[in-house]
């Protein structure tokens, strides 16, 4: 009996080659995204109002999640964070109070352990700071271990810590750091210093 050979065509073997080092690629290269996605820096969509005239609605910007793995989160920086109402929505805010810092709105201001607060860097000297239902006028607050006073740059259209309280540590998803949309306002997104 006569072996029986099996002439591959070089063209479908090529072919074959080609779609399993081509899907072989694209399962590295999600593996990588997936990664960077879930440890390294994440991109996020502005929505809403509350960061004017910092941040606009429909920027977009690239939040760095491992950052804040290495060191805390410092008052003045915009941060990312789950909703404390709703786990499914992401909040950006601005960090007013750290842990062991005391807060209160007085005459429509920030004050935080006796000094009030500057930011001129990033709002109008006309705005007023007005109190909410957890942070009411002329009462101060200490911030909890683990924890963060935060509030949007709009604050006639924000809602934060001035109304539902405190952000866990362990909500806050990463630091925005970089805008990449508009064209007309790439850039590193600069923190306030206080």
């Amino acid at each position: 009996m006569d072996p029986i050979y099996i002439n591959y065509n070089q063209e479908e073997t090529g072919l074959r080659y080609k779609i399993v080092e081509f899907i072989q690629t694209l399962v590295v290269f999600a593996a990588i995204g997936t990664a960077i996605y879930l440890f390294i820096a994440q991109p996020h969509k502005v929505s809403g109002s509350s960061m004017f005239p910092t941040l606009k609605t429909g920027d977009y910007i690239i939040t760095n999640k491992i950052g804040y793995r290495l060191e805390q989160p410092k008052k003045g920086e915009i941060i990312v964070f789950k909703n404390p109402r709703e786990e499914s929505q992401d909040f950006i805010k601005r960090i007013i109070g750290v842990p062991g810092d005391r807060v209160k709105i007085e005459g429509g201001h920030f004050f935080v352990n006796d000094q009030q607060l500057s930011e001129s860097s990033y709002l109008e000297s006309s705005v007023y700071t007005s109190s909410g239902a957890f942070l009411r006028e002329g009462e101060e607050i200490t911030v909890s271990p683990n924890h963060y006073f935060v509030a949007g740059d709009n604050r006639l259209a924000s809602s934060d810590s001035r109304e539902w309280g405190f952000v866990t540590r362990e909500e806050i998803i990463g630091k925005a750091f970089f805008r990449y949309w508009p064209l007309s306002a790439v850039g590193i997104i600069n923190s306030a210093s206080y």
